[in-house]
């Protein structure tokens, strides 16, 4: 059974920049065009009541933001190692600031181990680390991948996670599914050297590569929380663990590849060491797909996963373009939706990607609009705790004029934070409905909002709170307005 309003689940989506999947849409386009196709994604799933876009700033050695690590990505400027123009020197910034405008988190989606996306490396800049650290690079297949054995690539990594978790208010890093690469059929990762250096006595090399990724994962937890405890980390691994036929612990599936034996990932080692706030695993597969049900596999997820925020990755963009005919059905992503919140452990999906729904699939919006995302909901906080009090939001004016609620509050403190609107009940006085949300960052003190009331809304009252990122929630503070 669907629950009808969770006050606290993640509804985030996947901003794709790599090949200009999402966005830019186009990298040639002016930074006015390029800033109205970002607009148009946050306002549609502002709409919908999503709370969380993940976007991806570092696709293949390169950035969407200013760095000496790093040259501009060729996805947004045209050409690698290109500034953006004037008007937009600064995209990461205002991207952070146009998300956390509408009440959404922003978490930052890096790609570590993926050097290129092709081998035309004429095209790649001076500043690439394919010309400055040419030892570092390992071909496979169409692609050159960073070495993941070599400890200076390891440290080169984390300095980049160091340098955005410093620079910018994120409140997630993420990292996606690609860590070694996907197999190739007679194909070596020439790592060897690597591991004949590096790996331990009595080590095999399945084993070693596994430990390289393991590390990696380990200090970018720690260099996050040492900074900013309340950034989190998160991870999108492929969706299948291991196939029940190769460990009895496994999935009931057949992939072709899986997480742990082919990509040398091992994310529930990484959730037993708490070195998570939130895994997705990536189910883009239909309900009952023989190879790979996503029903099977999010309920093996939950009933395997501990000691982190589960969330389901949605395959949204196989909505009417795939073989497998399940998805050629509106009721596809409900159904999914339905059973991540009918498995306690699950506390939120999210859609891969974001164009998948934006100006078609309006039968699939609709449903999601009406059945799962009428409301705005609390995003989870992450697995660092710290119990710290927070203050009662000031108000500096209130009123009502027709039945819109204009207010300006007033809040500081040193980490960022939501300002909650309720719709209160005042017959059962515990009970309170999540109208509309807002976000303070660190430096913001103050913030107007204007919100649309029912009669019932108005007539039963509207409290607000303060919940910082680590969870914590402030008393409620009932508003009193004026009428106009």
């Amino acid at each position: 059974m669907t629950k009808i309003q969770p006050q606290k689940e993640f509804r985030g989506v996947w901003i794709a920049t790599v090949a200009n999947i999402d966005w830019p849409k186009n990298a040639n386009d002016n930074s006015e065009k390029q800033k109205r196709d970002f607009i148009e994604i946050l306002d549609f799933y502002q709409e919908l009541n999503f709370n969380a876009a993940i976007v991806q700033i570092r696709t293949a050695g390169d950035a969407f933001y200013k760095t000496e690590q790093a040259p501009w990505s060729k996805y947004l400027t045209g050409k690698e190692g290109e500034a953006p123009k004037e008007d937009f020197n600064s995209p990461l910034e205002w991207m952070i600031t146009e998300t956390h405008k509408r009440g959404m988190e922003f978490h930052a989606w890096l790609n570590p181990y993926r050097a290129t996306f092709d081998l035309d490396t004429i095209a790649l800049s001076e500043k690439h680390d394919f010309y400055k650290h040419p030892d570092w690079m390992l071909k496979y297949g169409k692609k050159y991948y960073y070495n993941p054995g070599l400890p200076e690539v390891q440290q080169k990594l984390t300095n980049v996670i160091e340098e955005v978790v410093a620079n910018y208010n994120v409140d997630a890093i993420h990292f996606d599914d690609y860590f070694y690469p996907y197999k190739i059929k007679d194909e070596v990762f020439k790592d060897s050297i690597a591991f004949q250096t590096c790996g331990l006595q009595n080590q095999n090399i399945e084993d070693w590569r596994r430990s390289n990724v393991d590390s990696l994962v380990k200090n970018i937890h720690k260099v996050i929380k040492k900074s900013k405890p309340w950034v989190q980390f998160g991870i999108s691994p492929f969706g299948v663990w291991k196939n029940k036929s190769t460990d009895a612990n496994g999935s009931d599936t057949k992939a072709g590849q899986t997480t742990y034996e082919d990509l040398y990932a091992d994310p529930l080692l990484w959730i037993q060491k708490g070195w998570l706030d939130y895994l997705v695993p990536q189910v883009y597969w239909s309900m009952d797909y023989p190879l790979a049900s996503h029903q099977v596999i999010t309920k093996w997820w939950a009933t395997t996963t501990e000691n982190t925020n589960l969330y389901i990755g949605n395959g949204t963009y196989k909505i009417k373009n795939n073989k497998d005919k399940a998805w050629n059905k509106k009721k596809e992503i409900p159904k999914q939706l339905s059973l991540a919140r009918s498995q306690k452990e699950i506390s939120g999906n999210v859609f891969f990607s974001a164009k998948s729904l934006l100006g078609k699939h309006d039968n699939v919006t609709k449903i999601l609009k009406k059945k799962f995302y009428r409301f705005p909901s609390q995003n989870p906080s992450g697995i660092t705790k710290t119990k710290r009090k927070v203050s009662v939001p000031k108000v500096e004016s209130i009123q009502i004029v027709s039945n819109n609620l204009n207010t300006c509050i007033s809040h500081s403190d040193s980490i960022p934070r939501f300002l909650n609107y309720y719709a209160l009940n005042n017959k059962t006085p515990n009970q309170k409905l999540l109208i509309r949300k807002s976000y303070l960052s660190v430096s913001q003190n103050t913030i107007c909002n204007q919100l649309q009331l029912t009669k019932k809304q108005l007539k039963k009252g509207i409290g607000i709170t303060i919940i910082d990122a680590f969870g914590n929630e402030s008393e409620v503070q009932v508003l009193k307005p004026e009428s106009n």
